[in-house]
């Protein structure tokens, strides 16, 4: 098993918690109401900047510049999220778009914590 330390490890963590983030952007921008909401748009783009700034993890992935460029694009995924959560309620009450505020939310802090580990 890996160190948690391991910067790899922390890498193919952080990779595992953006399939979350996938899955919430693609149900939100698929979503008729986002045809309707500029706010909804910029989310979408935020979360999808995030997880293409940071690219796919292979075993040659580069952890130095995977992590640095996850903490140069973390406030745009905060903030995406952030947003998503201020806005939901609005958007929609559908128990769909309050979960899926609740899945982002649970994957942007579990990404926080692991970018915040020392390696």
């Amino acid at each position: 098993m890996t160190s948690p330390r391991d910067p790899l490890a922390v890498v193919r963590a952080i990779d595992a918690e953006l399939t979350h983030v996938w899955m919430v952007r693609t149900f939100l921008k698929h979503a008729d109401e986002s045809e309707e909401d500029e706010d909804l748009r910029e989310v979408v783009r935020d979360l999808y900047d995030f997880i293409l700034a940071v690219g796919p993890v292979t075993d040659e992935t580069d952890t130095a510049v995977y992590i640095k460029m996850a903490k140069k694009k973390l406030r745009r995924l905060r903030g995406a999220t952030e947003l998503y959560e201020a806005i939901q309620p609005e958007v929609s009450g559908h128990t769909n778009f309050a979960m899926a505020a609740k899945s982002l939310r649970l994957a942007v802090d579990r990404i926080i914590a692991l970018i915040q580990t020392p390696q």
